[in-house]
């Protein structure tokens, strides 16, 4: 199939359904897109039609989330358990930011836009290739247990919202990677891990920009709109995220990424007297 513009290039990812020819792709249609912004004849936007929901391969057989087996991660095998499902988190990323891109690609947007969606899906589909890496060196490939069915609701559900997808994407849902990464790697780290620990602290440094991204272009069509920002995230979170936000939150990192507390924990399931205090005031 042969691509013209940014907007096909991304559908064509959404289309392909092998993990690793997936993310070989989005490697590929990266380098060309940064190469034609670097040096011409730069590659249009233009529009597309993509999928509703992404192709996949036949396996991992996708489960309700409560019909996924519980991970033990204090055993080897509960330790691959949990690799798979961050293969699993990472190959919807690549397909979730590559989406953005297709789905939106009408609305007038400032270059970098794309740009940043662009690193992100590149810097994802690395992410998968290293996880599955670490899966095969213990024995295992993405697809050998079942994962999670209900990852790509969000991206349904606002299919016709761009502020809906980074208010609930990049800045919920890839903002919830920046609570539990240090924990995975913990886990890891006492098991002696050491490639699985390499991959997930390349993660976690790289996912801080994924989340920025969200909450700058969220702030952006924000200021276009004449809109608070966190009441507008308030609103959103509640219309298209089905549940609360759960802490312990990582507050550092998510400052670093542009989320402060008034954004998250008026949306928690477990307000602390300090915090709702401090936010009353």
């Amino acid at each position: 199939m042969s691509v013209t513009c940014l907007a096909e290039m991304a559908a064509e990812v959404l289309r392909t359904a092998d993990g690793r020819e997936k993310t070989a792709l989005s490697k590929r249609h990266a380098a060309a897109w940064f190469a034609s912004r670097k040096d011409g004849p730069a590659i249009p936007i233009g529009t597309a039609s993509p999928p509703l929901r992404p192709a996949r391969p036949d396996k991992p057989e996708l489960l309700a989330p409560r019909e996924v087996p519980r991970r033990r991660p204090g055993t080897p095998a509960g330790r691959i358990a949990l690799l798979h499902a961050v293969a699993h988190i990472e190959l919807n990323a690549v397909d979730l930011h590559w989406d953005i891109i297709a789905r939106f690609s009408h609305i007038p947007l400032p270059i970098g836009f794309f740009d940043d969606w662009v690193k992100s899906a590149e810097e994802e589909s690395f992410h998968f290739t290293l996880v599955c890496d670490c899966l095969e060196e213990m024995g295992s490939h993405y697809g050998a247990r079942p994962a999670h069915a209900g990852m790509w609701r969000a991206a349904e559900d606002t299919a016709d919202d761009l502020m809906g997808r980074l208010a609930v994407v990049p800045m919920v849902l890839e903002a919830r990677g920046l609570d539990v990464t240090p924990g995975m790697i913990g886990i890891f780290e006492k098991a002696g891990e050491t490639k699985a620990i390499k991959a997930l602290k390349v993660i976690y440094a790289e996912e801080v920009h994924h989340v920025a991204y969200g909450s700058k272009w969220f702030h952006f069509l924000c200021g276009r709109h004449d809109l608070d920002p966190k009441e507008a995230f308030h609103g959103l979170v509640r219309k298209y995220f089905h549940g609360a936000l759960k802490p312990p939150f990582n507050e550092e990192k998510r400052a670093e990424a542009g989320l402060p507390p008034d954004f998250y924990w008026p949306l928690a399931d477990e307000l602390p007297p300090d915090h709702r205090r401090a936010l009353e005031e």
